[in-house]
């Protein structure tokens, strides 16, 4: 069977079960502070579990994309290394929602692998949960009876906590779960050993398949278990390693699921895939891997940058390069090469990937580009370190330095230094790398206590898009410890608080009883939930509030998310329709917006642009607001989704003349009270991503204001009040001749100092020396420098100079002595910089320093005239 084979007929079994089959959710994690990436199946349905959202498909199944690199479920070490740990992978799952519990479960999964995919019953292990002594659990007998009547019961193996009770977290849904393993191993083997001894040893052929939680406990922050609303199920099944079992491989990377993009990865570095653990084989299994990682978080909107998830991504890209760059000898791009086939292998399955393949493709590109080049310096700035440290170790801390300035990874610092008989202190390094994970922790570190409940009938409803003020009641609250600070967490009954979403900041305010304020700093959502985020707690809890929002601010955050639906509407029409939201920020004070684009926006573009919002608030276009509208009928009208979105089955539009957008912020009742829009820039953000800002209302009034201002200015100081422009020609236009004039006076003064030079030239043996100082500016010193390298075999020059209180020292060496004599102009130029007060360096042949002191240079010549001697 092929993998899409093997995919489709998961879906179909369990869709005739009852089963809906769903889309997977976007791979990066929106609205919940506890993950960055979907790193389960269930994530998306948490809020069921939780009771926080309503259940409309008690029978659920499909593939979801999972990633595991971060948390408490990181894999990225192992991946590659062994051939069964992925970073991207899918995740076949199958869920009940107060529907059916174990005894189905256990049976269809019973059902699926041995009677439809025919899986020998005879290579399966089942693990059951054992109980637990700290959490007073005993074993679950329940599930153990209903494989009693399935499987021999010395294929029930006891398992611990570890192994058999899921935690998606620290806090949250939880419960007691069952794994199904394989035992792919050749007859011979599996005599040799019974597949019951290696069940949980890490063996690569004896495998968990399937892991079925049944959820029956939320895990509070103090670590008690208490019980769920109600019992769900929720299992995950390892597609990859499926593919593995059923096309009878010993690998997953063998199956057809990586099998193209290492046949391609082979192509490309003129090696052969062995299928073995060398250092070319797992440089292969890393690239075809984090290929797909990268993809798809691209396509679910999250680009590589240096912080949070976007930091994640980058980190999994670079791991690939430094495996082709320092194992495989490959010097060009790769990655971006291998997204094409990539999308050609799972269009059908995700077609996200396939509708944003070029961007993904852009911007790997970028990030390869960039990275290949930091390699390239990294390993001329591991040349220079190591003629600055004594004996034949680097030290932790320098090695810490390449790898957090200049982004060189550790174990190829590591690898390049043994190449050279060198070595690290990997210990030292470690330290630096410790220090700076809790600085990150500190800085970031957020403990939540469990939640208080005041109002436990309250079903929470948000009226904000009506009203911005309600008489309210907390339903339940708990402390935050964040940043060393405490902080509240309030949930209301009703909330006409807009919870920062789709770009747009969170709503401000205060609840207020019997003159008594709290005042609401932020506004959030997690697990559909809206928090209120107070620095104290109300006096009294259980009692009515009046909740007042900050209209003013509501009001121009309004103007901007308003506006930012104009400029998507506009930019479309001046760019293309090839234009996609990618992310952005509406607040009060302004507005951000990141879209595709393959170039520049030109002036003359933007002023288009600008044009249209501007006709557009003044034609006072009325909002057209359609809430709880079917995602088919709105899809009809030619509404925009978000990049990265997943929405439900009914969904809120928002139309302004021919804009049509499914959002969920607040906006003007119609354009004209937008009042004004100006842009303030443009700029790129990541290949392929371009970001304008802008601002409205009296804001953008301020900003004409302060233009024409300038120009008012402009006009005073070149005396042309009635024609600015005329005046600035003729000023540039004379600077430029002065400064052309200027210069050729430079060159004149040059040649003459030239060949004063050249006079001075002494010789020792077959080097021609020349140390002098010299009255020229920097850039004239060095157009010198090398004409006379070119003029004066085997030349040795050194030149100073000072200027403003600074001295400079250039030294350059012919090429033929550096190649004959070993000289080093970098070397040199930091031992006589020490004499100027400074330091500097540069290549063999050319090399520049600074420094503060100008009555070190005669000190600085003479003792690079004795250095050559």
């Amino acid at each position: 069977m092929t993998s899409h084979q093997i995919r489709e007929q998961f879906l179909q079994f369990f869709e005739s079960k009852g089963h809906k089959i769903v889309p997977s959710a976007p791979i990066v994690v929106k609205n919940d502070p506890t993950l960055m990436f979907t790193n389960a199946g269930m994530n998306q349905f948490k809020d069921f579990f939780l009771g926080n959202a309503e259940v409309k498909n008690a029978r659920i199944v499909n593939t979801q994309k999972c990633l595991r690199v971060s948390g408490k479920h990181n894999d990225l070490e192992e991946v590659g290394v062994d051939t069964y740990h992925h970073t991207m992978f899918e995740m076949l799952g199958n869920w009940s929602f107060g529907d059916y519990f174990k005894k189905d479960a256990i049976a269809w999964a019973w059902e699926l692998l041995t009677e439809v995919y025919k899986i020998d019953k005879d290579r399966l292990y089942v693990t059951i949960f054992g109980g637990d002594h700290d959490d007073k659990m005993e074993m679950d007998v329940e599930a153990y009876n209903f494989w009693k009547a399935l499987i021999p019961e010395d294929r029930i193996l006891s398992g611990s906590k570890k192994d058999n009770f899921w935690e998606m977290g620290e806090t949250g849904p939880c419960g007691p779960c069952t794994e199904i393993h394989v035992d792919v191993r050749s007859d011979e083997e599996r005599a040799k050993i019974d597949g019951h001894m290696l069940v949980n040893m890490d063996h690569p052929q004896v495998v968990e398949v399937w892991n079925l939680v049944f959820m029956q406990y939320n895990r509070m922050a103090n670590g008690e278990l208490k019980n769920l609303p109600a019992t769900h199920v929720d299992t995950g099944m390892g597609f990859e390693r499926l593919c593995m079992v059923l096309q009878a491989k010993q690998s997953n990377y063998d199956t057809d699921v990586f099998s193209t993009l290492i046949n391609q990865v082979e192509k490309a570095s003129g090696l052969t895939y062995q299928m073995s653990d060398s250092r070319e084989d797992v440089a292969m299994r890393v690239i075809s891997d984090h290929v797909r990682a990268v993809a798809f978080a691209i396509a679910d909107g999250q680009l590589p940058s240096n912080t949070g998830a976007g930091y994640v991504i980058r980190r999994i890209l670079r791991r690939a390069i430094r495996y082709y760059f320092s194992v495989l000898n490959i010097t060009e791009p790769l990655v971006t090469e291998l997204v094409e086939t990539l999308n050609n292998q799972l269009k059908s399955v995700f077609p996200e990937l396939n509708k944003q393949v070029e961007l993904v493709k852009n911007v790997i590109r970028e990030e390869e580009q960039s990275f290949l080049k930091t390699l390239e310096k990294g390993i001329e700035k591991i040349d220079q370190s190591l003629a600055q440290i004594k004996g034949k170790e680097m030290s932790g801390k320098m090695a810490f330095e390449l790898y957090d300035t200049f982004g060189f990874p550790f174990d190829l610092t590591a690898l390049i230094l043994k190449e050279k008989g060198y070595s690290v202190n990997e210990a030292s390094f470690n330290e630096e790398l410790q220090l700076q994970k809790d600085r990150s922790r500190k800085a970031t570190s957020s403990v939540a206590g469990d939640w208080i409940t005041v109002h436990a009938d309250e079903v929470e409803e948000f009226i904000g898009y009506d009203y911005l003020s309600a008489d309210v009641k907390i339903a339940r609250y708990r402390a935050v410890e964040q940043k060393g600070k405490q902080i509240y967490q309030l949930v209301f009954n009703v909330s006409p608080f807009y919870a920062e979403g789709g770009g747009q900041v969170g709503d401000t305010g205060f609840i207020e009883h019997e003159g008594h304020k709290t005042y609401v700093v932020n506004t959030l959502k997690e697990n559909n939930l809206i928090i209120h985020i107070t620095e104290k707690l109300p006096a009294q809890l259980d009692v009515t509030f009046k909740a007042k929002v900050d209209d003013a601010k509501r009001q121009q955050t309004a103007c901007n998310h308003s506006a930012t639906h104009l400029v998507h509407h506009a930019l479309r029409t001046v760019l293309g329709t090839h234009v996609e939201q990618k992310g952005s920020l509406v607040n009060e004070k302004h507005l951000r917006f990141d879209f595709s684009h393959f170039s520049k926006v030109s002036e003359e573009e933007l002023q288009q642009i600008e044009m249209l919002v501007n006709t557009a608030i003044r034609a006072n276009v009325p909002l057209i607001e359609k809430r709880d509208t079917p995602i088919s009928e709105a899809e009809k009208m030619g509404a925009m989704a978000l990049f990265g979105e997943k929405y439900g089955d009914v969904v809120r539009v928002i139309k302004f003349g021919d804009s049509v957008e499914l959002c969920g912020g607040t906006h003007v009742q119609a354009t004209g009270e937008i009042g004004l829009f100006k842009f303030t820039t443009e700029t790129s953000v990541a290949a392929g991503i371009r970001r304008i800002e802008a601002v409205t209302g009296e804001k953008a009034l301020h900003v004409l204001n302060a233009e024409a201002e300038k120009v008012k200015q402009i006009a005073e100081l070149v005396k042309a009040p009635k024609n600015v422009v005329k005046a600035v020609e003729k000023l540039v236009a004379d600077n430029q001749s002065l400064t052309r004039e200027i210069e050729s006076l430079r060159a004149l003064r040059a040649q003459g100092i030239k060949q004063d030079l050249m006079n001075k030239i002494e010789q020792n043996g077959d080097v021609s020396i020349l140390a002098a100082e010299v009255s020229l500016d920097s850039a004239s010193i060095k157009d010198l420098a090398f004409q006379l390298k070119a003029e004066c075999p085997n030349l040795f020059l050194v030149l100073a100079n000072q200027q403003d209180g600074k001295a400079t020292v250039t030294v350059a060496i012919h090429d033929d002595l550096v190649k004959t004599k070993e000289l080093n102009a970098g070397k040199i130029i930091r031992e006589i910089a020490t004499e100027i007060g400074g330091g500097g360096g540069g290549q063999p042949g050319y090399a520049t320093a600074g420094g503060k002191n100008p009555s070190g240079i005669k000190k600085a010549l003479e003792r690079a005239k004795a250095f050559i001697n």
